[in-house]
């Protein structure tokens, strides 16, 4: 294949990947977010600042959820479900970036700002 591709066409290959990385960095990047929505049973348990530093014990089926507020950022720090699949996520910083714990129906949302991802394609 590199045999039919001249001079010119490598040079709009790599301009093209060039644009589509500038791309990704306008377009895909969320703002900063402001403030956190816990959702526990789909209903907002509690909707904070993320500018003060705080520990949340949230109640699920399973058991309590904790919660860290740190920084700026949230983070499920602990929970009862079989897989933590909420807690590997990690701290969350951007605004649109979601944590869920399905067994103990608990979320964790960030908000403010712009949303990294539209409803379409989350």
């Amino acid at each position: 294949m590199r045999r039919y591709l001249r001079p010119g066409d490598w040079l709009i290959l790599l301009l093209g990947a060039g644009i589509i990385g500038l791309m990704i960095q306008v377009f895909w990047q969320g703002g900063q977010a402001n403030t956190v929505i816990i959702r526990a049973g789909g209903k907002v348990f509690l909707e904070a600042p993320l500018s003060r530093d705080r520990e949340i014990e949230v109640p699920g089926p399973l058991g309590q959820t904790r919660v860290l507020i740190e920084k700026g950022r949230a983070r499920v720090a602990a929970d009862p479900s079989p897989r933590q699949y909420c807690v590997k996520q990690g701290w969350l910083s951007q605004a649109g970036e979601v944590a869920v714990c399905l067994p103990n129906e608990i979320s964790v949302e960030l908000s403010g700002g712009t949303n990294r991802y539209d409803s379409l394609n989350y």
